[in-house]
């Protein structure tokens, strides 16, 4: 599991920690300003859990780590997320969301042999923010055009292409999800959920963006987790 320090990644590290004790469960992480290993203090100790500190920009690291440990899965999360940032330093997003991702793709290829990638799947967990903007209301559907608005989300719907092309070039054992917006418990204060409720309990006035007419979905993150656990398990290649 990439990213398994973040906010999203923690909740599903536990979980399939917790509910899966034959799993042996990796957690890489780079340990940025997002990842906080105090959010999976109370699993550390498990027989059936490594965390593993690296880069998945690292070619030659992640292609070590892959050959060494074997992985039957990945359960990719790790990525730059967050869009302001995504505006001052898109190079950052592009060498950890492509490259980062090329890279773990690589690994995998080069481990599951074709003939031998029976039983084995790489999930890349993406986000909504790939289709673009609602203008009128109404859904996102997953033959919805992509129409990436950001250098965060132009960055994570190259990854999404490059995903789906491991499988088509490759025949790669793959799956996408593309979820929205994530709240809940230990999230980093920088979001806009945590970051209002840190602003009120301290005085300080709300961020708005525009004229504070833009709608969001939120999706609670233990929610979400079992989703994944869902589409890892069941979800069609």
């Amino acid at each position: 599991i990439t990213g398994g320090a973040g906010f999203i990644g923690s909740h599903v590290v536990r979980l399939f920690v917790d509910k899966y004790p034959d799993y042996q469960i990796f957690n890489l992480d780079k340990l940025t300003y997002a990842g906080n290993l105090e959010n999976l203090k109370d699993i550390e100790s498990k027989p059936n859990y490594t965390f593993v500190k690296g880069d998945i920009v690292d070619e030659q690291f992640i292609f070590q780590l892959f050959e060494k440990e074997k992985f039957d899965g990945v359960i990719h999360l790790a990525a730059e997320s967050h869009v302001d940032r995504s505006i001052k330093n898109p190079m950052e997003f592009i060498m950890t969301n492509v490259v980062g991702t090329v890279n773990l793709l690589n690994a995998a290829k080069a481990v599951w042999k074709a003939e031998e990638s029976e039983g084995k799947l790489f999930y890349h967990i993406s986000t909504d923010e790939v289709y673009g903007s609602l203008d009128e209301g109404g859904f996102f559907l997953e033959s919805t055009s992509y129409d990436p608005k950001s250098p965060y989300s132009a960055a994570k719907a190259s990854s999404d292409h490059f995903v789906r092309a491991y499988l088509n070039t490759y025949k790669l054992p793959v799956v996408i999800s593309n979820c929205s917006n994530n709240y809940g418990p230990n999230q980093f204060p920088e979001k806009l959920i945590p970051l209002c409720i840190n602003n009120i309990k301290n005085n300080k006035p709300l961020p708005v963006y525009g004229k504070g007419e833009n709608v969001r979905d939120w999706l609670y993150v233990i929610d979400h987790a079992r989703a994944i656990d869902m589409v890892y398990h069941q979800g069609q290649v």
